[in-house]
């Protein structure tokens, strides 16, 4: 199903676990690395083609994971006439996608890449963030750069608090001055 400007309506997930790293896939047989991704059937909105894909390339349920945002408009990518099949050539011109920002709730073992008879990768890891801008086969870097730029703001903090680390902190039971809400005083000498 093609538009009438030869783009395919199509949808992109950037997968993030606890830490704000992204899932990264090697696709199947290749050393070719990439986002989950994938077409939009005829009746489907993004949303649901955007889980079926999730399922099929990843494994994962609606349950396991929790939908933080998504791009506003359509994003696009030509594809270079050698990557186009013979037959698809001068009225296929690449893909427009629509990009969903996902945060794991579930675990990594939840991830199955086997979860269908057709797998699309064979390999997974977490990167930081940017990293799949350096990665990516140079055709789809411009509509990855658009989607994780405008995808960004939406990013959870993280918290990198560590309870066992208190360096720098006063006993607060020794001063019986310090008020509950106060800051930790600076014990630097300085």
């Amino acid at each position: 199903m093609l538009d009438r400007e030869g783009f395919r309506p199509n949808v992109g997930i950037i997968l993030l676990n606890g830490r704000n790293q992204v899932f990264w896939g090697k696709r199947l047989r290749t050393h070719s690395w990439q986002f989950p991704q994938g077409g939009i059937k005829y009746g489907e909105t993004p949303e649901q083609a955007m889980f079926r894909e999730l399922h099929e390339e990843v494994g994962l349920m609606p349950d396991h994971v929790q939908i933080v945002a998504r791009t506003r408009d359509w994003l696009r990518y030509e594809v270079p006439d050698h990557f186009i099949r013979k037959d698809a050539r001068g009225h296929y011109r690449g893909q427009k996608q629509i990009w969903f920002l996902l945060r794991l709730t579930g675990r990594d073992s939840d991830m199955n890449l086997r979860a269908t008879d057709h797998p699309e990768f064979d390999a997974w890891r977490w990167n930081d963030y940017w990293v799949p801008l350096e990665m990516v086969i140079e055709f789809k870097r411009g509509v990855y750069e658009m989607a994780l730029t405008e995808l960004a703001r939406y990013l959870p903090r993280v918290n990198h608090h560590n309870r066992y680390l208190r360096a720098g902190m006063r006993d607060r039971r020794a001063d019986p001055h310090m008020d509950e809400a106060s800051p930790p005083a600076d014990t630097a000498a300085g």
